[in-house]
């Protein structure tokens, strides 16, 4: 593989922000201080340009198997090397579910065929998979619904929740909405139902209890965890106070849209967990900032045009969000919201180190050359036509954002530059090394 000089550049490390020349040899980071007459095949002039760790995001839905109508592999990792996303874990809940070691190594060889960026994917709780869970490997970790799900996958039972925290040994992410509180909430509406209901049915209650039992029993059994998609001010109360195993993530559309664009967007923005208040926007801010939440990821979870213009229930949550969330992010950073080192942080750093990912996260001698150069003056509209994801439509649709990804590389090769993408390059299966001990160890 050729050595390649990325010069100027103003690179984003893990304590400081440096202007220096980073020279990639194959698939390695050789050196973050190279001279300029480093023997290399490419330069590529960075002047005025940022350096950044390639971007992981720890929870998307690919689709693949069984829904590729609305996303698969291949178009996924499409959409996340234009957003300089260069490694994703992916949830289980597909068609057939991977609730095994052989539908994950299944999974894991359909990605090796066609993914762009790197990849891993989560083995996924049942209410009677506990012998798979004890040997799952080749995984960062196991996710629990503990609210609605496809298939099998709804795991609220009590007793199969303690077996799963007592005596499983990997990290645990949950989506946490309490099934009881949804059920009611929906009885109690009846039928006649708009989609602003959904952030009734689906309410804080739901996520807070949620929450708060699984964060009770990670603590009672020694358990890493990691809490999915914190939408309330509730939930940042909760990470606040419960450190040392437990580890939290929020998602773009909880921290840019609330419940008052339910009339704008309908249910483009219907979510699980659903929407909240502008205050938990707020909230959730401010929770990033403090260090009670430490990551930044998408949920990419895409449907059709068509399946989301079905009135409301028939309506699917979800939304498409790989290709925008970095955009997004730097945009803040023009605003002053926050520091593209602490974007770095959430997005980049912090997510490597919850799931003891090998060579990822930052821009580091001896780890792998995933890297996305960034120009935080470039301003562009997103618009549904340009979109690689297959859903092909964005609720950010005709927003103006300030900063984006302009070169992405992954283990030393580029797979995105000036608005294309290569379909041809192909990313490898991300290394865990469980033993690190997570967030609070590394």
């Amino acid at each position: 593989m050729p050595r390649i000089l990325i010069q100027g550049a103003t690179c984003v490390l893990p304590d400081e922000t440096v202007v220096a020349n980073v020279l990639l040899d194959g698939t390695t980071l050789a050196s973050i201080d190279a001279p300029r007459t480093s023997r290399c095949d490419e330069v590529v002039d960075a002047t005025g340009l940022h350096l950044i760790p390639g971007v992981i995001d720890d929870q998307v839905h690919f689709r693949e198997p069984g829904l590729t109508h609305k996303e698969d592999l291949h178009t996924g990792s499409l959409a996340c090397a234009r957003g300089g996303v260069t490694t994703y874990l992916e949830m289980p809940n597909t068609n057939p579910s991977t609730v095994t070691q052989e539908r994950l190594e299944e999974k894991l060889s359909l990605a090796a065929s066609k993914s762009v960026v790197n990849y891993g994917f989560y083995v996924g709780a049942t209410l009677d998979n506990l012998e798979d869970l004890k040997k799952a490997s080749r995984t960062p970790g196991i996710k629990i619904f503990i609210g609605s799900s496809t298939g099998n996958m709804l795991v609220d039972d009590q007793d199969v929740l303690e077996q799963i925290f007592a005596e499983t040994s990997l990290p645990i992410c949950a989506h946490c909405e309490d099934e009881m509180t949804v059920r009611e909430n929906a009885r109690k509406l009846g039928n006649a139902l708009s989609i602003s209901d959904h952030s009734r049915i689906r309410d804080r209650a739901a996520a807070v209890i949620s929450a708060k039992r699984a964060v009770d029993l990670a603590h009672r059994h020694g358990h890493r965890f990691h809490l999915l998609h914190a939408s309330t001010a509730e939930e940042v109360e909760i990470l606040k106070d419960h450190r040392d195993r437990i580890t939290g993530e929020a998602c773009p559309h909880h921290l840019f849209f609330h419940v008052g664009d339910y009339e704008r967007l309908g249910a483009l923005v219907q979510m699980n967990p659903s929407l909240k208040t502008e205050a938990d926007n707020r909230a959730l801010w401010e929770g990033l900032l403090c260090g009670a939440i430490q990551v930044v990821a998408t949920d990419h979870a895409p449907h059709t045009l068509e399946e989301k213009k079905r009135p409301y229930p028939e309506s699917p949550s979800g939304l498409p969000a790989v290709e925008n969330s970095l955009a997004l992010l730097l945009n803040q950073v023009n605003l002053g919201r926050c520091t593209i080192s602490q974007v770095v942080s959430w997005m980049c750093d912090a997510p490597a180190r919850v799931w003891d990912l090998v060579g990822k996260g930052r821009i580091q001698e001896g780890y792998d050359a995933d890297l996305v150069l960034v120009d935080l003056g470039r301003e562009a509209r997103v618009e549904n036509r340009d979109q690689l994801t297959k859903s092909g439509w964005s609720p950010w649709h005709g927003e103006v954002l300030t900063g984006w990804p302009v070169s992405t590389w992954v283990m030393g090769t580029r797979v995105f530059e000036s608005g294309r993408v290569n379909p041809q390059a192909r990313g490898r299966e991300a290394v865990f090394d469980h033993g690190r001990g997570g967030f609070w160890k590394a």
